[in-house]
């Protein structure tokens, strides 16, 4: 059997993606997904959390710009009960926006150290077995020090490494800014599908494009898609869209890789776990 035989590939729950990707998601990947906010992110995150909990599988959901009982809520719309998982205990949702006091599963500060603790406490829950991860978005970590962004994903992928996780993390782009806040994530990432949205003839339209995916053959077209009521997301077709037109403005992009070398060269070299060289 050949190796690419042999990889375990993890549906997306959106049938179209997973043909885009030769199956879906190899198993044990930390797959990065970024784009603008309003572009499908987190509706793509609930449908992969989904697709685990349909086939028998756990998962683990951090929310970091909405609340718990908005995720959960999102997902009945689109026929995903996230609330009988978690009460199966087949899934957990911490919730990083309200900070609940008494709720096991709230984080009270944006910390990655915070964080990494609260999903491997949350793996424990689960029990033994593979489990889904989604971290949505890691943005909401690294808003004041967008230089730590690289750091703290890797931080995060290395930490999780041996705990039987297949990962998803968001970042958004807000393209009017001088910073990026993606790079992190897409640096240490197996895996990167990124969305976009452009207003065309006054119709707000989404796209994404799969730009990375290691082992895979992924397709390399931008597809347009869109999120229907009772479905969720759905792939339309390939888009009459570039891939070069598809990309942040080259004048985005200079300034985000600017304001990332300015900002490195103000930390102090530290090693990956905070200490001193």
């Amino acid at each position: 059997m050949t190796g690419e035989e042999s990889l375990e590939r993890l549906s997306t729950g959106i049938p179209e993606i997973d043909r885009m990707l030769q199956g879906g998601i190899p198993k044990g990947f930390t797959v990065a997904v970024v784009g603008e906010p309003g572009t499908g992110k987190t509706i793509f995150c609930i449908h992969f959390i989904g697709a685990g909990l349909s086939s028998g599988g756990k998962g683990i959901y951090v929310t970091t710009e909405e609340s718990r009982e908005s995720i959960v809520r999102q997902a009945s719309m689109f026929g995903i009960d996230f609330r009988e998982a978690i009460n199966e205990g087949r899934l957990v949702v911490i919730d990083a926006l309200m900070g609940v006091r008494g709720d096991p599963w709230s984080l009270y500060e944006l910390d990655v150290e915070e964080l990494v603790s609260k999903i491997i406490e949350a793996k424990k829950y689960l029990g033994y077995g593979h489990a889904r991860l989604v971290v949505d978005s890691m943005s909401a970590f690294w808003l004041d020090k967008p230089a730590m962004a690289r750091k703290y994903s890797y931080m995060v992928k290395r930490r999780l490494a041996k705990w039987d996780l297949t990962i998803i993390l968001t970042s958004q782009y807000a393209v009017t800014s001088s910073l990026g806040f993606g790079f992190g994530v897409e640096h240490v990432a197996d895996g990167i599908i990124r969305f976009r949205k452009a207003v065309i003839d006054g119709e707000l339209r989404r796209y994404l494009v799969i730009e990375k995916m290691r082992q895979t053959d992924h397709d390399k077209r931008v597809y347009r898609i869109d999120i229907v009521d009772g479905k969720g997301m759905v792939v339309l077709g390939p888009a009459r869209y570039s891939r070069g037109d598809f990309s942040l403005p080259p004048s985005v992009l200079r300034k985000m890789i600017e304001a990332e070398i300015k900002k490195l060269s103000e930390i102090p070299n530290t090693d990956i776990d905070g200490e001193g060289s």
